[in-house]
């Protein structure tokens, strides 16, 4: 049948639901979010005559749950406005309306016999053939089904989502044997393309998949602190961002996400999981088992692994637990002949190597570790999942890892860490052995560009579901078209080319300048498109402001000034290229990253976007063309009657404010997408072929190049004293230091377009010939340069 989603049901409202219900909200359904009613009124409430009756009251529950969702940090939501789409009730008054509803998802507590009482209700009013399922992470899915009637069972299935849910990628779907395929189909479809999720399809067994590797690594590592007498500081250090982790790595992970749920995790695969090979790694160590007497639970409880304090000079200090004596200690530094080496090698794959033939304890911890696991994954195989990728997709997406176990293991060479797991008394499963004898040595490849996995029925490579993706990575060997230093162009086919850059953190230098121009060249050459978009962590961190600090510091104003033209010029040939221009923007895109979507024909911008001019901050104005920009979008947006002095201020305060998006819902709020110039892709890993689409579609629309603007409607004196009234007034209260002062007046001045006697009309060449004069005597500033030195080191003063 074809299915519409359009109102979801929400039933629970804790942590997890009333979280999943402002991520349903945020893609833009009708969200209905329900919780039990409060079972007694208070001795306050009672005497402001508050009744069992009030209809406040008895959704006091839901609506205190949703409040402190929404001023959690990170936020569930993309903007503010998305909360008008939830609406909140009870149990017993509201159920009957999810009669209306197309998904109803249950997040009650996780117990049987309360979440077996929620479906009674839902029967009664749940119509025929909608969605139902339920968040349970742990619950078997087959046991909350029986009893139900058939409609129910047939359109039943579990959706695990994990915490945040906005923000982490995993959702598992756990279907009976009694669920519809297309049921199946439809919410693997739906999670990926709608709600941005990996969609990992799991059998209903204890944990699922994510749960079930990600508490063995965590209680696999734990009893190895006990066994090579590890601390706190160096399991963090060595399983962290070097290993291709969270920053939070493993303790500092516990501490967030709270001791007492990995606890009940690890005590539920004990009890559930007797004939597993590994079930005694799933006893708690005794130090876990002291600090949960402790209730040392992490962030929750105030102290866990880690412990803030404040230090004798009242500032905050964070302590590590010594595992040996239980008491909290200033952290140690952690010295690695291992990590060393791994520091310069950017490619991942390649530091595996690194760490497996390191000798001292990161070396020691990381083989010992991987080879258990290896075990363990190939041994789950075919019991939690029948195809090795979604195990690393399943790790990937909920716990953060950047190569799931298969991927490290291949980077290793299969051959190779099977002779080093017999070393270390680990054996792979036998289909590891059958494959390896069949002469196929890792369990992926790419072929035409295309990613395969290693299928064990078969004893084949197929081809890994949503190959329609485009993945940099596997089609860059066979169709890069030009590279230098810092970027290469790609071709993606349908004569679109692709520029992605690959400088730290993406940063803007004169690499990246020359890649943009030499992408516009080939593109109207040859091509009808250009895309610029990587796969990388980040679109772009902005401008390379060490660059210019040298500069500055040798006072070479020419070579400045010479480079503020040519990135200015390049973002003018973005915006007046014969050939449409699209920017696939992601997480951080900031400064120069952002000036370039300004300039850019279409913004194809994943939801999880951080966009802003920045440059305020270091003590400068935007001077890629983003204030020019700017001026140019406030005289567009100017109507007849409309003050303009109002919209000025509010320009003026994002760039003065170094405000960034907390989302690409935002980043449109904010002024740097424009209405009908942007589109969201909810998945990050469709971006690319999502931008290539746009640009396709532009070219066939018959795009044509747009001619430079002339008619930009700028205020001059007019808006220049409420600018420098505002400043002064800032400066005088002490809101602003004098620096920030002379900055604000800058930034007004080209934003006013200069010192005219009255509004005027002028070219945008105009305006970034004032720009680059603003930026450059900014850059003259010594405060600006010990703000550029401060973020450059780190916070070390400026030198004579």
């Amino acid at each position: 049948m074809k299915r519409t989603i359009k109102k979801v049901a929400v039933l629970g409202s804790g942590i997890m639901g009333s979280r999943i219900a402002c991520h349903f909200a945020n893609i833009g359904l009708e969200v209905l979010l329900l919780d039990i009613v409060p079972r007694e009124v208070s001795a306050d409430e009672q005497a402001k005559g508050v009744t069992l009756q009030n209809k406040d009251f008895r959704n006091k529950i839901v609506n205190q749950a949703l409040d402190t969702a929404v001023k959690s940090n990170p936020s569930p939501i993309y903007s503010k406005k998305v909360l008008t789409r939830i609406t909140t009730g009870n149990f017993e008054d509201n159920m009957k309306e999810i009669g209306d509803c197309d998904w109803t998802i249950e997040v009650v507590v996780e117990n049987l016999e309360i979440k077996k009482k929620v479906y009674d209700q839902v029967e009664q009013h749940r119509k025929p053939g909608t969605l139902i399922t339920s968040n349970t992470s742990g619950i078997p899915i087959h046991l909350m089904a029986e009893g139900r009637s058939e409609d129910f069972q047939a359109h039943f299935c579990g959706t695990h989502f994990f915490n945040p849910p906005r923000y982490l990628r995993l959702l598992e779907i756990i279907p009976t044997s009694k669920t519809q395929t297309d049921v199946v189909d439809f919410l693997m479809h739906y999670g990926d393309k709608f709600l941005g999720k990996t969609t990992v399809l799991c059998k209903d067994t204890p944990a699922f998949i994510a749960n079930r590797v990600g508490v063995y690594s965590i209680m696999s590592l734990l009893h190895l602190v006990e066994k090579m007498e590890l601390t706190v500081e160096e399991v963090d250090k060595y399983t962290g961002p070097a290993l291709g982790r969270p920053k939070s790595a493993t303790f500092r992970t516990t501490d967030i996400v709270g001791l007492d749920t990995m606890i009940n995790v690890s005590n539920g695969l004990f009890n559930n999981l007797p004939d597993d090979k590994s079930h005694e790694l799933f006893q708690l160590p005794e130090y876990i088992k002291k600090m949960q007497e402790n209730k040392w639970l992490g962030d929750k409880t105030g102290q866990g692994f880690y412990k803030k304090v404040k230090g004798a000079d009242g500032q905050n200090e964070i302590l590590s637990l010594d595992l040996k004596s239980f008491e909290y200690k200033p952290q140690q530094k952690i010295k690695s002949s291992t990590l060393e080496a791994t520091k310069p090698i950017e490619n991942l794959r390649d530091r595996m190597k690194v760490f497996a033939k390191g000798t001292d304890r990161a070396g020691e911890l990381f083989k010992t570790s991987f080879f258990g696991l290896f075990e363990y994954v190939s041994d789950r195989i075919p019991e939690i999942s029948d195809e090795l990728y979604r195990i690393d997709d399943a790790m990937k997406a909920g716990f953060g890892w950047e190569l799931g176990p298969f991927e490290v293991w291949d980077a290793l060479g299969v051959m190779e860490a099977v002779e080093g797991m017999n070393k270390y008394n680990h054996e792979a499963a036998s289909w590891v052995h059958e494959m390896l004898d069949a002469g196929h040595i890792a369990f992926y490849k790419v072929e035409d560009g295309i990613r395969m996995f290693y299928d064990i029925p078969s004893k084949t490579y197929k081809v890994i579901p949503g190959y329609d993706l485009i993945i940099l990575d596997n089609i860059r060997t066979n169709k890069t078209v030009w590279k230098n230093s810092g970027t290469t162009i790609t071709d993606l086919g349908d004569g679109i080319l692709n520029l992605e850059f690959h400088t730290k953190m993406n940063t803007i230098g004169g690499e990246v300048i020359q890649g943009i121009n030499k992408a516009i060249d080939l593109a109207e050459k040859d091509y009808r498109g250009l895309v610029i978009g990587n796969d990388g962590v980040n679109f772009s961190a902005g401008a390379n402001i060490g660059m210019i600090f040298m500069a500055a510091v040798e006072q070479d104003w020419d070579e400045i000034n010479m480079a503020i033209k040519m990135f200015q010029s390049t973002m003018m040939r973005v915006r007046y290229s014969s050939i449409p221009v699209v920017a696939a923007a992601h997480n951080l895109t900031l400064g120069g990253g952002c000036e370039l979507c300004l300039h850019a024909d279409f913004v194809q911008t994943n939801a999880e976007t951080y966009m802003g001019l920045v440059e305020f901050g270091v003590g400068l104005i935007p001077g890629g063309g983003g204030t020019k920009e700017f001026a140019l979008r406030l005289s567009d947006e100017f109507k007849e009657g409309q003050i303009e002095q109002v919209a000025l201020r509010e320009r003026f305060l994002t760039i003065g404010m170094a405000k960034v998006s907390t989302s690409g819902v935002e980043a449109h709020e904010l002024g740097y997408l424009q209405k009908d110039k942007y589109c969201i892709t909810m998945n990050r890993s469709r971006l690319i072929a999502d931008a290539k689409e746009k640009a396709i579609e532009l070219a066939e629309a018959g795009y044509t190049k747009p001619v430079q603007r002339k008619d930009i409607r700028v205020l001059g004196k007019q808006g220049l004293g409420i600018v420098y009234a505002g400043a002064n007034s800032m400066y005088a209260g002490k809101f602003i230091s004098e620096h920030d002062k002379k900055i604000s007046e800058k930034l007004g001045y080209v934003l006013c377009g200069g010192d005219l006697s009255s509004p005027t009309l002028v070219t945008e060449q105009y305006l970034l010939d004032l720009e680059r004069e603003a930026f450059l005597s900014l850059c003259a500033e010594r405060k600006t340069l010990e703000r550029i030195q401060s973020i450059l080191t780190k916070g070390k003063p400026l030198r004579n």
